[in-house]
């Protein structure tokens, strides 16, 4: 995880860059929400996203539902 110096510790939602190897905090929050299902994620157990679709997922299963064709 990537941190710039606007981040830190805060509530609510995070807004992040997804990378390929990390993710860049661009808003302050503690979580971001899953882009399939909706739940938080806090970012402490963020473990899946898309760089192509700069979003995350919840769990492996997700993200594999969301990447297939």
């Amino acid at each position: 995880m990537l941190m710039n110096k606007n981040s830190g510790p805060s509530n609510g939602e995070a807004k992040l860059q997804y990378g390929p190897s990390g993710f860049r905090v661009l808003r302050a929050g503690n979580h971001v929400f899953c882009a399939m299902s909706g739940v938080p994620i806090p970012l402490d157990e963020l473990r899946y996203w898309s760089v192509e679709h700069q979003e995350a997922y919840a769990s492996a299963q997700l993200a594999t539902e969301r990447m297939a064709p």
